[in-house]
């Protein structure tokens, strides 16, 4: 199964109970949330995320979001904040020391690990918001009791965390699983990473409103298959490179696209997956649904607590 390094299914025997504040950065929209170590969601709030606003103002948004969480920690759920975790969209640097989310353009290399830490008192950590969401999936979701899986979030943007033999895979930077910039369609649409053809140009809810003039709220039957035939080939080609048999897919685009997104993609899979050990993968729903991404913040933060060395507490 997976290691989440000493998160534990059970409480402190404290007069306050240990709370995480869990901290979501996506393209669209900014949570903040409280989660126990039983990964209960207490508590949690969201902002739409202001693409006119600088990087400073952009902050000060979530500045309040977290003030505001670690006085309901008290004052309504009994508890203490003793770390914080962070899932950002990236790219970023190790443990969200800078943020570089590609549909937040005002935030490039913005110290986000430094300026949380100028309000909490408390241990910051931090990591890619879709290994955030895989590690949700495999704690307490529909990976649950899985060595090796893919997580992915198929929303604003797209991303993904890989787990082999119970690990999440991190990279040299921390990047390691960027589902959504494998070439799907060479000659498709240019991503906002400069590439051509990304999953993330072609999936998407950016994408698919711009390919066609509709929200992605407002999906046709051909757009809803499409798009799950975009993420097939891409789980498919993951499957046969990291020697996987599931993936496991959230995300606003993903769930609300439904049955018919998830036996379009599981099409492609069964098409594309046909060597040995590949046969069978499957790509599933996210169990935990729109609780995912705060609870794998949270995740992020009590892995990160529980790796602390003496010295370092």
């Amino acid at each position: 199964m997976l290691d989440v390094s000493g998160i534990e299914n059970t409480e402190t025997p404290n007069e306050l109970i240990d709370i995480a504040l869990a901290i979501d950065i996506g393209g669209s929209k900014i949570a903040v949330g409280l989660v126990n170590r039983r990964g209960d969601l207490l508590d949690r709030e969201i902002a739409r995320t202001d693409k006119d606003k600088n990087a400073n103002d952009l902050f000060e948004i979530l500045a309040v979001l977290i003030k505001r969480q670690l006085l309901r920690a008290e004052e309504r759920h009994g508890g203490k904040v003793v770390v914080v975790g962070i899932g950002s969209a990236g790219p970023i640097e190790t443990d969200c020391a800078t943020v570089s989310p590609l549909n937040i353009p005002a935030w490039r290399r913005f110290p986000l690990r430094e300026a949380v830490q100028d309000i909490v008192n408390v241990p910051v950590f931090g990591d890619l918001d879709a290994k955030a969401f895989a590690l949700a999936e495999g704690w307490l979701g529909a990976a649950k009791g899985e060595s090796n899986f893919i997580g992915m979030v198929v929303s604003t943007g797209v991303g993904g965390g890989i787990v082999l033999d119970g690990r999440m895979l991190d990279g040299a930077s921390g990047n390691a699983g960027h589902i959504g910039h494998v070439i799907v369609n060479p000659d498709g649409n240019r991503c906002v990473c400069g590439a051509r053809g990304c999953l993330e140009a072609e999936a998407s809810g950016t994408a698919i409103e711009m390919i066609t003039g509709r929200p992605a709220t407002e999906p046709s039957y051909e757009t809803m298959q499409r798009t799950g035939r975009m993420v097939g080939l891409a789980v498919a080609s993951m499957c046969n490179f990291f020697d996987l048999n599931l993936a496991v897919v959230g995300g606003s685009v993903a769930l609300g696209f439904g049955p018919t997104f998830f036996a379009a993609a599981q099409d492609v899979m069964d098409e594309h997956c046909r060597l040995s050990f590949s046969q069978g993968a499957r790509i599933v729903p996210a169990r935990l649904g729109d609780r995912s991404p705060i609870i794998g913040a949270a995740a992020v933060g009590w892995r990160g607590l529980n790796r602390q060395t003496p010295a370092e507490s």
